[in-house]
């Protein structure tokens, strides 16, 4: 054979021995790579779907605690960061599930807001076995609800520790009077202070039917428009003669063209209480000043006293049911302690506010702000309310 066609033929051979030893390797490589690439867990698209619908927030996590799949609400909640979860009461309750294959429940508190742990969430935990290999958590943020819980007991707990005062006066001046029938001197003077018992328990009743009757109403639905200047007027005219009884001027000034929507019994309510509360912590031969201006989208209504004023740290806890910055002064004036209370409800429920400016021996001023009501808008309430 030629030896020049010979070495062109092995050259050949070669060639394609050498492609072939690649291909080889490069086929081994990617087989190996296969068996390294194991495919991370996922939920069907179906069971995903069952739990989007659920409403509660939940957590699926694999044989080794992995987070294989978590709702917004579960990352928003504190029970998982990236693929882990990091709840340590969830995790005991992961392995306890896992251990015993039952189903557990239970509610736990994650402190929210880093060291000074100012908030915290109470959640409702469900831990249950999915098949072999998942655990699935369904979560349930019930703050709100322990939270209303928490001040509806202690609502009952301080209605019941106030309402003792006055019925156990009323009860011991009925006896005082009784065993004093033959002295008409002793007769008149527990007398007087049996009506003033009776009154103060009678304006703490008010004011509790009062309370609980506005946490139940539906401002949207009894809401109107409202004059302001009229609803001022009114207020003002019901305390005229408890302000002459001590000799204190009620001042208003100012004037709104705006009127706001809402609840008109209910902002009346809120303004008297107001009025009242500058004519009890006010003395005798003073002025009360009650003023009406309207700044960008708000009403505010201010009225000002010349009390005693109100310390700077007591200033955030007079809303407080039942607070009061001096108790004997209250129960010497007939305070309830729940007037600021209904005030702070009502601007709430009107999407308003009320702020407080006082300083001890200069007196106080309380700002409600009511958001006003365009022409537009008047217009169209108007025309909506307006008989067929």
């Amino acid at each position: 054979m030629n030896p020049t066609l010979l070495a062109i033929i092995s050259g050949v051979i070669g060639l394609a021995l050498g492609f072939v030893s690649l291909w080889a390797v490069r086929k081994s490589d990617r087989e190996r790579a296969g068996w390294a690439d194991v495919e991370e867990p996922t939920l069907s698209d179906g069971a995903a779907e069952v739990l989007a619908v659920i409403g509660r927030a939940y957590v699926v996590v694999d044989a080794v605690d992995g987070v294989v799949q978590a709702s917004p609400g579960a990352y928003a909640m504190g029970l998982v960061r990236g693929h882990t979860v990091i709840s340590d009461d969830l995790i005991k309750m992961i392995h306890t599930v896992r251990a015993k294959g039952i189903i557990q429940e239970r509610e736990i508190h994650i402190t929210r807001g880093g060291p000074s742990k100012r908030h915290q969430l109470v959640v409702d935990l469900r831990v249950a076995p999915v098949g072999d290999e998942y655990i699935l958590v369904l979560a349930d943020d019930r703050t709100e609800i322990a939270r209303a819980q928490a001040v509806r007991s202690d609502f009952v707990a301080n209605v019941s520790h106030e309402l003792k005062t006055p019925v156990g006066a009323v009860s011991l001046m009925s006896e005082a009077i009784e065993a004093s029938a033959d002295d008409p001197e002793a007769v008149a003077h527990f007398t007087k202070k049996l009506q003033k018992e009776a009154k103060r328990l009678s304006a703490l009743v008010q004011d509790i039917i009062e309370l609980s009757r506005l946490q139940s109403t539906d401002v949207v639905r009894q809401s109107q428009l409202v004059d302001i200047n009229n609803l001022v007027a009114e207020s003002v005219d019901r305390n005229r003669l408890t302000a002459e009884d001590k000799s204190i001027q009620l001042q208003v000034g100012g004037s709104v063209t705006r009127p706001v929507y809402g609840d008109r019994e209910l902002l009346g309510t809120a303004v008297r209480n107001l009025i009242e509360n500058a004519i009890r912590y006010s003395p005798e031969n003073t002025k009360v000043g009650i003023g009406i201006t309207q700044r960008d989208d708000a009403i505010k209504i201010s009225i000002k006293d010349q009390g005693p004023g109100i310390p700077e740290d007591e200033q955030d806890r007079i809303f407080e049911r039942f607070y009061r910055v001096d108790p004997a002064r209250s129960r010497q004036t007939g305070g309830t302690g729940l007037g600021l209370s209904i005030v702070k409800h009502v601007v709430a429920q009107h999407s308003g506010e009320i702020t407080l400016w006082s300083v001890p021996g200069e007196g106080s001023t309380f700002t409600l702000s009511i958001p006003a009501v365009d022409r537009v808008t008047e217009q169209d309430l108007l025309e909506t309310s307006a008989p067929a």
